[in-house]
């Protein structure tokens, strides 16, 4: 089985019943095998559903249309709620009363997001997930890429899975990186996170910095593991601009890249004045977080493979930061009050929610590479 790799704060991630997943309204694809063995587990008794499904009839939606690979759909309640999800125990009916194994994928991995490649299996969380959420709080302390974490056992998870013969990320539109250089790539932004001196704008301004010049690089100047050693140690020493006038910008780009039939309303009345108000003087508080935040988003990258090179990933990760600093000042706006640790986990789950649930990754890489130009 493939190497798995994750970052060390979310190396010990356990599910904490917080049932966010089970009542999202989402569609849950039920593959043929699966649903074969769930089918005849309701059909001798040992599986029953919690809840009615909204028309009141099988647990199981069968009709045309279904994704590729799937043979039925879960049902859900009127609410949206899963009919399998047990809401007094917050415990999925199918895990305790059968086993993890018949679990759909989808259910059965969230909330990892991972990149299988020729390296092997990376593995990062959507925040979307309260309890991962929750892990951005931890004490301050390194951030790493640690291999064969405790939460993530070498599996075939589901992700963004690229072929043994597919080529690798690209350094800059015109020239590919190899994988021992991505590899080297990625560990630098990292390590860029875990700088604790260093404000999230500040590694977002030194990362573009260092891809900057990383596209410098040519084969005949030796590896481009060597190239990634030799960046700058140094951060960019400018104080960073903090600013809502431009995350509104990159907020709206990103909404752009989600379907009209879920895309959420303009809901941008006032930020400015609360901004101001409520979360400018505040947002310093926040760095630890913030910079864990960012890693979580330069690790298992999806861009890197989507997009046109390592700006291209930066750019992703800017929007990130600014997707998230609307969101906390809509949050501070809607509760009348300065940011806080709640308001500020409910920021990083908004976004992740569109990033990772209703956003298309190759759109939002197309927009994201135009830096490259």
């Amino acid at each position: 089985m493939d190497v798995v790799y994750a970052l060390s704060i979310h190396a010990t991630y356990r599910c904490q019943r917080s049932g966010v997943c089970c009542t999202s309204d989402w569609d849950i694809p039920v593959e043929l095998p699966l649903y074969r063995s769930l089918d005849a587990a309701i059909a001798t008794d040992r599986l029953r559903p919690a809840e009615s499904s909204s028309d009141g009839d099988s647990p199981f939606v069968t009709e045309p249309d279904l994704p590729d690979g799937a043979a039925a759909m879960v049902a859900r309640t009127p609410s949206g709620s899963c009919v399998f999800f047990h809401r007094g125990s917050g415990l999925c009916v199918i895990q305790r009363d059968v086993d993890e194994t018949h679990l759909p994928s989808a259910c059965k991995y969230f909330p990892r997001v991972a990149v299988r490649d020729p390296r092997g299996t990376f593995i990062s969380l959507t925040h979307y997930c309260p309890t991962a959420a929750a892990m951005l709080f931890g004490p301050d302390g390194p951030i790493e890429i640690v291999t064969s974490p405790p939460a993530f056992p070498s599996a075939d998870y589901e992700g963004l899975r690229v072929d043994k013969e597919a080529w690798p990320p690209l350094l800059h539109p015109h020239m590919l990186m190899d994988l021992d250089g991505y590899s080297a790539w990625e560990r630098h932004m990292v390590a860029r996170c875990s700088q604790s001196e260093l404000s999230p704008e500040q590694i977002i301004s030194t990362l573009r910095r260092d891809a900057r010049a990383l596209r410098t690089y040519t084969p005949d100047t030796g590896r481009l593991t060597a190239a990634v050693a030799g960046l700058p140690l140094d951060a960019v020493d400018e104080t960073a601009d903090v600013a809502l006038d431009e995350s509104l910008l990159l907020h709206a780009e990103v909404l752009s890249a989600v379907p009209e039939d879920v895309r959420p309303e303009p809901d941008d009345e006032g930020l400015r004045e609360a901004f101001a108000r409520w979360v400018a003087s505040e947002w310093s508080e926040w760095h630890t977080p913030l910079r864990r935040y960012l890693a979580a988003k330069a690790f298992a990258n999806w861009t890197a493979y989507q997009g046109r090179g390592v700006l291209t990933i930066v750019r992703g990760l800017e929007a990130a930061l600014a997707f998230v600093r609307v969101e906390a000042t809509r949050e501070c706006r809607n509760a009348g009050r300065v940011l806080d640790a709640d308001l500020l986990k409910q920021a990083f789950r908004a976004t992740d929610f569109v990033l990772h649930h209703i956003a298309v990754s190759e759109t939002l890489a197309q927009a994201w590479s135009r830096v490259e130009d």
